[in-house]
């Protein structure tokens, strides 16, 4: 796993053809997983203080904004700059600037207070983070109790038949594809590597709630291609 810096350069580097290929890349399904997720994120009428957490261009947040009670506020982080410039154009473009912003952030040193928000989200993020136990740990003291943490992230198959399919189409046709694009095509082989070293959906949660998260649960979408997430900071945790 590259260390942070490579990650930045990597994400920095195919920016300005993130969107697009994801798109192509995915047929479009990512746009179903983000829906989905923001029925968990917007279960309220009362305006929500939300942290995007490596919000990239800002699809989640800006889908996210679309559904939310007035009087909310989003705030998305991230570690390349180049990716926060797309996003904060989009933003613009979308109307959206009253409620979401785009700042330089880490999420191994969120430089928020304890207690500062309703939920937090991460859109298939967190497998690029270098150390995902204090990740979890920075949100979980970020969190409101009562809170939410919700995550999208791609996984790899249960089937092994499905799976043997998706890793000749991940390390073989994205690659390329990717490659051609962007004229990146190592990032576009770390990429799918990145999704195959994930945790097991069992060890993640178990990493979740060693983090302090209740009521720890998840839910695959399109054939176990994605999957959802969503922890909750007890209200005990005052």
């Amino acid at each position: 796993m590259p260390q942070k810096e490579g990650i930045q350069k990597l994400f920095d580097s195919i920016a300005p053809e993130y969107d697009k290929l994801n798109h192509i890349l995915s047929m479009d399904i990512d746009k179903t997983w983000r829906k989905r997720a923001v029925k968990q994120i917007v279960d309220v009428k009362t305006p929500l203080k939300i942290l995007d957490i490596a919000c990239g261009t800002g699809d989640f947040a800006i889908e996210t904004a679309k559904h939310c009670p007035d009087g909310s506020r989003i705030t998305g982080i991230d570690i390349s700059e180049g990716m926060l410039e797309i996003g904060k154009t989009k933003v613009e473009e979308a109307g959206l600037g009253e409620i979401i912003t785009l700042e330089s952030g880490d999420c191994a040193d969120i430089q928020y207070a304890d207690a500062t928000f309703d939920r937090v989200t991460i859109a298939f993020g967190i497998r690029n983070f270098e150390d995902k136990e204090k990740c979890l740990k920075e949100v979980f003291r970020v969190l409101k109790p009562g809170g939410k943490l919700i995550i999208l992230e791609l996984s790899v198959p249960s089937n092994r038949f499905l799976s043997d399919i998706y890793k000749v189409y991940f390390k073989g046709v994205l690659p390329v594809v990717g490659g051609m694009v962007s004229g990146n095509r190592s990032a576009y082989e770390y990429l799918p590597e990145s999704v195959i070293r994930f945790p097991k959906p069992e060890r993640f949660m178990e990493m979740m709630t060693e983090a302090g998260f209740s009521k720890v649960r998840h839910k695959s979408f399109t054939m176990s291609t994605c999957r959802m997430f969503i922890g909750v900071k007890s209200l005990k945790n005052r």
